[in-house]
This record gives structure tokens, sequence and C-alpha cells, in this order.
């Protein structure tokens, strides 16, 4: 508790704070949040200016972030930001399609020195494998034929159904068609000589693509299996896209965009100690060492946007104030109202009360002590944690609803 006064640090300090890492990983308490994303943007813009970083790489699919990319690149149809977003239609829209990334790609596009934007996540099965084909019918038809036939193994499928059917054993599995047409497009794509520019090219595109269509073949199986293999399926997924990618970019360095629970390292969590669960932000430093910086972002109380239930629409909430004995109350309490605590200098050490708010794209404040808090060791959690105090909601795009009434009981889940 000493330590604490010591590890507080002005907000202004946090792109000093990063330091020369190559690999920032920008956390969020809440997938709802506006000055969660506000910060973010304004660190992502200095890191690009000031450090010479090359892609803001976040927890999106490829495909609908490819969209976004092209018009970044000043490639494709859009007229917008907006319209750019358009192919970020798996819910939860608002994470991606709000005014905040609309404007951050509007500056990437005229400011952004040719930084590009890139989805890490692994749920993008359909999408990919029609990207994957729509690339191959402009430079290889005959590939692209041997490519449908390989992918008709999920015909009559979407993710989910496909994922329980395998898993059952209703279905022969499609892993061997998938990993194939992933095998075939890398070895047509080696002997290609270096694209003009780096991050623009398609080829490299459709590989990713091809990898996610194999790998979102094996979550989906998981996702009916016992254990956490498919949770680690999904950051390690994450965690390989961000190495391929710094690869592509020559070694330029990158910022990534993502949940607490994925910017954090599992290992001082209870997502490792106790279920077995690894994190993006865990392989990165297991992988990358100091090149790495993790940054969780915290509040105490304000509004949030999410929805009541998975699938449903956003509506903006009330955050309820943080529980005693939480990380959040611990700050709040000390007075923290916008800062960046150096936990590398020193900061809250665990002990056997202290929790972390979790809150994804679903909010049930009702329980909130069974839903979203879990034990966590802060200090080696992240390496930087900025905590705002008061916060409020993320506005989408699309209009939230307003709020009515009291949140439906759910059991569990976050």
């Amino acid at each position: 508790m000493t330590a604490l006064p010591g590890a507080i640090r002005p907000l202004e300090d946090l792109a000093a704070l990063v330091g020369d890492a190559r690999f920032v990983l920008l956390g969020e308490a809440t997938h709802g949040t506006h000055e969660f994303y506000a910060v973010r943007a304004e660190l992502t813009r200095r890191l690009i200016v000031e450090h010479g970083f090359r892609g803001v790489a976040v927890e999106a699919d490829w495909p609908a972030a490819a969209r976004a990319h092209r018009y970044v690149r000043g490639r494709g149809e859009d007229s917008c930001a907006e319209e750019a977003l358009g192919d970020f239609l798996r819910f939860p829209q608002w994470m991606w399609r709000n005014p905040v990334i609309a404007e951050l790609l509007e500056w990437l596009r005229h400011q952004g020195r040719g930084a590009g934007f890139y989805g890490l996540d692994v749920y993008s099965l359909c999408e990919s494998m029609h990207a994957v084909i729509d690339y191959l019918d402009g430079v290889d038809p005959a590939g692209a034929d041997r490519a449908r036939r390989r992918y008709a193994c999920f015909e009559g499928f979407d993710e989910l159904s496909y994922g329980e059917a395998a898993a059952s054993g209703a279905k022969d599995p499609c892993e061997d068609a998938v990993v194939e047409q992933l095998r075939d497009l890398r070895a047509r794509a080696a002997p290609a000589p270096a694209p003009a520019s780096g991050d623009g090219d398609d080829r490299f595109a459709a590989e990713q693509n091809a990898k996610l269509a194999a790998d979102a073949e094996r979550y989906y199986r998981a996702m009916y299996q016992a254990g956490a293999s498919a949770w680690n399926l999904r950051d390690a997924h994450m965690a390989d896209t961000l190495d391929a990618l710094h690869v592509h970019l020559g070694g330029a360095g990158i910022v990534v965009w993502a949940h607490n629970s994925h910017v954090g390292d599992a290992r001082a969590t209870e997502m490792g100690r106790h279920h077995g669960e690894v994190s993006l932000g865990q392989l990165a430093r297991e992988r990358h060492g100091d090149a790495v910086r993790l940054v969780g972002f915290t509040t105490h109380a304000g509004a949030v946007t999410a929805a009541r239930e998975w699938g449903g629409p956003a509506e903006r909430l009330e955050l309820l104030p943080s529980l005693p004995g939480s990380l959040e109350r611990l700050l709040h309490d000390h007075g923290v109202g916008a800062a960046v605590l150096d936990l590398r200098a020193g900061g809250p050490r665990p002990g056997p009360r202290l929790i972390e708010r979790m809150v994804g794209v679903i909010y049930r404040p009702e329980a909130e002590i069974w839903n979203h808090y879990m034990n966590v060791q802060p200090g080696d959690q992240f390496d930087l944690l900025v905590h705002l105090d008061d916060t409020t909601a993320l506005a989408p795009l699309e209009p939230a609803a307003p709020p009515v009434g009291s949140p439906a009981t759910h059991p569990s889940g976050w």
C-alpha cells in the first residue's frame, strides 16, 4: 500500500512510460467505455507520429478490419470511415462501429504515415473462406476451384452448428480441408516477389484468412468441448497473427486494442492460476520480452454501453461503483481521478480480497461479484495501469436503446 503513491503519474506521461516498446497492448475494463477508446486513440496517434508505429491491431475479425484498412490506404469504394466500418456486422457492432474508431480511421487515412488497421480475432470462419476464394478468383481461377471444393465440407452449416456437429461426431471434421488449403496457398505464395508496399499485400491478407479459417475450424469445435481449449486457441491465434503482422511490417511497432482479459498476463489472474488459460499479453511477453508493454485500464463508476444478453441491443447502463476490496475501489479511495500507475515502480499487490472488474459486451450488475470480477495480481498482470475514476458510455454509430427498468437476472457470465 505504501508504494502506491510513488507509482502514480500524470496521464500525459503515458506515452513516455511506454518507452521504446515495439508491441504496446492497450486494454479496457469494458467494451463500452468512451474514455478508454479516447485515451487509446490519442496514444495510438502519438505512437505512430513519434515512434514510427505502422500497425493498429484490434480485437476484431480480420475480414471486417480489412475493409477499414483498404479505406485507410485509399483503396476500395467507401467514401467515408463510417461506410468503411460497414462489414462489422457481428455482435457487438458498437465495439468498432463508433465515432472514436471512425475518427481514428479518418486520421489514419490522412495523417497516419502509412500505418494500417488490422483484425486479430478468430470468429470469421465463413467470411475468411469467402475472402480466400475471392482472392484466388482474381489470381488463380483453378486454385479458387480447389478452394471451393475443400471449403464445401462446411456446406449446410454456420460456424456454431458446424462446431456442435463436429464435436459431437454427427459430422466429420473439416480440419484436413482447411489445413490443406492453407498449405496450398502458402506454397503458391512463397516464391512470389515481395510486394512494393508491405501492408497492402493482398496475398498476405489471403494467407491470413486461410490461417484464420484453419484456426476457426478448431475453435468452433473446441467451444463444445470441456476445458480452456477454446479460449486458448483464440488467444494463441491473436498472438500468432500479431507476430505475422510484425514480420510483414518489417519489424515496425504495433499497437493493440483488446480487453484487459486478453491484454493482461493471465498468469497473474485466476484465469491462468486456476483455469489453465493463457492470454495474448502473456504470449507476447513470453515471445518478445522487454519489447512488450501491457497497459490495463480501469474505472470506478459511471456509465457503460453494453447488452443485457448475448446478441441483445446496445444500451446505456449505469456502471455500479466498484466493490470494496477491488483494485478500482483501492484507487478511488486513494483519490486517483485520472492517472497512470507505473506498476514496475511499485503498486498495489494482491491481498486475499483484491479483485478486478471485467465487463465484456454483457453487463449484469445484479450479480456483479459472480459475473464481472476476478482475483488478480495487478503488478504482474500489467506494466502500466490507466485509471479513470468516473467514465461515460461509448456512443455507437447506431443509437443505443434507452435505459428501461432493471436488467433481467442471469445466473453467470460476463
